[in-house]
């Protein structure tokens, strides 16, 4: 998979991708992320990419031309599966989505800054638009780089146990169970029996129903929407 992101402030992006999970899938050949720096296809002596909003209000506008010029370079080199807005009126990030974009080959995201990109550049390009929260941020790079992890760490390969991202929370519309490591005793409370036994079936099943309470007590929400599929 290649992921191409696109800001204004590539400084923000340099850290996400140059350590752990994502550092190594790097590494290991799984996944490529470019990181491309608006202001170089900026055109104006002072490398602008934004201007004062037409009818007037306050913030600024990223301006079509440099985000037109840099897609259509990157268009022009491969196909693209999906060009990728992050903005708080998108559509809201939740694992099937994430799901669906690691299958995927070629991506772009456009990290928005300011009060967003020209209404243009999202009729003309944008296919997908996604949000992480109902909040405002000072810029879409962190965004960017919350999507990116989402994805990459499902790629085949990516993680040393392939079965880890299927047993996450919010994998079937369920929040993961509680989970336990050594000592098998700290500061008076124990691990389950259960998980200690070596019987895997009721291990299993002890899980499950942890995973079912836990939901039902926190997130009763992804239950009624895992009903209506």
């Amino acid at each position: 998979m290649r992921i191409d992101i696109l800001t204004i402030l590539p400084e923000l992006l340099s850290g996400p991708f140059s350590a752990s999970i994502l550092h190594r899938a790097q590494q290991k050949g799984l996944c490529e992320v470019h990181i491309h720096n608006i202001r170089d296809y900026a055109t104006s002596k002072h490398k602008n990419v934004d201007d004062y909003q037409y009818g007037g209000g306050a913030g600024m506008v990223m301006m079509c031309e440099p985000i037109a010029s840099l897609i259509d370079k990157l268009k022009a080199e491969r196909d693209y599966d999906e060009i990728i807005y992050m903005t708080p009126d998108g559509e809201l990030l939740e694992q099937n989505i994430s799901n669906q974009l690691c299958l995927l080959k070629n991506i772009i995201i456009l990290c928005g800054h300011y009060k967003g990109v020209d209404e243009r550049i999202r009729q003309l390009y944008i296919t997908r638009e996604i949000s992480i929260g109902s909040y405002v941020l000072s810029g879409g790079e962190l965004a960017a780089a919350v999507l990116a992890d989402s994805v990459i760490r499902l790629i085949p390969g990516v993680l040393n146990d392939e079965t880890s991202a299927l047993t996450d929370s919010f994998q079937d519309n369920l929040l993961s169970p509680p989970v336990y490591t050594r000592p098998p005793e700290f500061r008076g409370l124990k691990v389950p029996e259960v998980l200690l036994s070596g019987d895997f079936n009721k291990i299993e099943k002890y899980r499950e129903e942890q995973a079912l309470e836990r939901t039902k007590q926190r997130r009763p929400d992804l239950l009624e929407h895992g009903e209506g599929n």
